[in-house]
This record gives structure tokens, sequence and C-alpha cells, in this order.
């Protein structure tokens, strides 16, 4: 009797879904789009500037990257964010990569969330 009582509990345990939770995958995001960027060029030894980026798909955490390398981003609306751009990143000449990456949101207890997405690639050149 007791042996049935024991299997019995473990199909009843089994059969709750007490064992293996599934997880959901993460999921893709808001892709960001660069349209422009202003201004899109600079002299090389100029100062520190703000970047404007216009586009669409910005997320209000959304971070502008020059050259791969996250600058301190500014949301201004779903359509524009500015980044502040140091004296250092314009000491030589030659073309910079800009994006913009919305980070991925957390899933909860059983995964789920959403996965970071990166943005169209715009060149900003340094005279």
């Amino acid at each position: 009797m007791k042996i049935i009582c024991v299997f019995l509990i473990a199909i009843l345990w089994a059969g709750c879904g007490y064992s293996n939770k599934t997880t959901t995958p993460a999921q893709p995001g808001v892709v960001p789009a660069v349209a422009a960027l202003v201004p899109d060029n600079a002299n090389a030894g100029d100062p520190a500037f703000t970047l404007t980026v216009n586009g669409s798909g910005f997320a209000a955490n959304a971070m502008v990257k020059w050259n791969g390398a996250v600058q301190p981003t500014t949301y201004v609306n779903g359509k524009q964010v500015t980044a502040a751009i140091p004296a250092t990143n314009l000491g030589t000449p030659g073309s910079v990569s800009v994006t913009v990456t919305n980070p991925g949101t957390p899933g909860g207890q059983y995964g789920g969330g959403t996965q970071s997405e990166t943005s169209n690639m715009v060149t900003f050149t340094i005279n």
C-alpha cells in the first residue's frame, strides 16, 4: 500500500508540472534605425560636442555607440537621442561608426524578455 501511495504521489507531482520548468527564449526587440547624424563631421582637435542622432525606434534606455564604445546618451523621444562626445574622440582624422542599441529587457522566472537590438551603422567623419 505504501508503494502504491508513493507511486501515486510521484505521478501527481510530475503531472502538476513540478518537474522541469521550460523557459521561454527572449523575443526579438525593437530594432532602432539611424537616419541622420547632426553634425555628421568635425575637425580633428575640435572640442567636445553633443551629437544628435535622428531616426526611429529608439527606446528610453537606448545607447549611442561611437566606434563600439557606449557614450553618455540622453533620450529625447522615440525618434531622437543625443550623445556627449568628448574631445578625446576627435584626436585624429578618419571615419567613425555610430550606432544606437536598444538594450534587451529581462524575462521573468521562466525566461522571456527581449533581445538587445542594434541599428544600422552610420559614418561620422573627422577631417
